[in-house]
């Protein structure tokens, strides 16, 4: 049995039904059971992250856990509760999402630091493990989806700082080969795109695939912040998203790696492949 957590989301959900098409059983946990359709071989599970209760259900029984908490400061908490949890249940791997840079002395990126915790969690046990470190994820560009639709130009708040955008297809393909084999026990994988892009080249994409200009407008950090606090998130979660935008128009994540093609055995995913699949989301109904 595997457990996946983060399963109504973009990657957990891809990962459920990765692997309930090979056949594995599945153990999809979600604050709200309702929002799942259960396939073949699919138990849906309630589990709250912040009920320590909830998660020993969810885990009893598993022998595997896909790790996935929302981003935010509370990740360290659910990283930890969920990893008690899993050894408690006797779950001897752990396949955890954590995030690129984790770790590494950047004096203005903390955003990597909320997945330190659970990292360092699971390398202090006696848990197998695997930790994805991917990059920023193709399907961040869905946020721009309405502005697209009424013609008007997307936020860049990173200049023209470039990231090896991965199509969270592949980040899911790649947690699954982990979750059902022993060759990438104890490893860490950077998991990223096969080219640096930046929000202008981002939108020039997307502008060919939908066969219009689609353009870019600056975002001061500092308004940037204003605008995430007025939205109703915390201003230290604004504080470390500013951070990562500060670190990216710097050129602090302009890095490729070889990992995907070397679990997948094929080059990953173009953003002009995700763009072209995901195509009717940015278009007027």
């Amino acid at each position: 049995m595997i457990l996946v957590t983060g399963a109504t989301g973009t990657v957990g959900g891809e990962v459920v039904r990765l692997l309930a098409g090979r056949g594995e059983r599945v153990r999809a946990m979600t604050r709200e059971p309702a929002k799942i359709t259960a396939a073949p071989g699919v138990e849906v599970v309630r589990g709250d992250f912040d009920e320590p209760g909830s998660l020993a259900g969810a885990a009893r029984g598993a022998g595997a856990l896909f790790l996935l908490s929302a981003p935010g400061l509370q990740v360290a908490r659910h990283d930890e509760a969920m990893i008690a949890a899993a050894r408690a249940a006797g779950v001897r791997k752990v396949v955890k999402v954590s995030a690129i840079g984790t770790g590494e002395e950047r004096t203005d990126a903390k955003a990597g630091n909320w997945h330190l915790a659970g990292e360092r969690a699971l390398r202090s046990g006696e848990l197998e493990w695997t930790i994805l470190r991917p990059s920023a994820f193709a399907s961040n560009a869905l946020g721009w989806a309405p502005r697209i639709r009424r013609g008007q130009p997307v936020p860049n708040t990173m200049g023209d700082g470039r990231q090896g955008v991965v199509d969270p297809r592949d980040v899911a393909e790649v947690a699954v080969t982990a979750l059902t084999s022993e060759e990438h026990a104890r490893t860490v994988l950077t998991l990223t795109g096969p080219e640096p892009l930046s929000v202008p080249d981002m939108a020039k994409v997307l502008g060919e695939t939908l066969g219009r200009a689609v353009e870019t407008v600056e975002v001061p950090l500092e308004a940037y912040r204003e605008q995430l606090v007025a939205a109703g998130l915390d201003p230290g979660f604004a504080d470390i998203a500013v951070d990562g935008s500060r670190t990216v128009a710097r050129g602090g994540n302009a890095r490729l790696t070889g990992d995907v093609e070397r679990v997948l055995g094929r080059a990953p995913r173009t953003f002009a492949t995700w763009a072209a699949d995901h195509r009717t989301a940015f278009v007027s109904g």
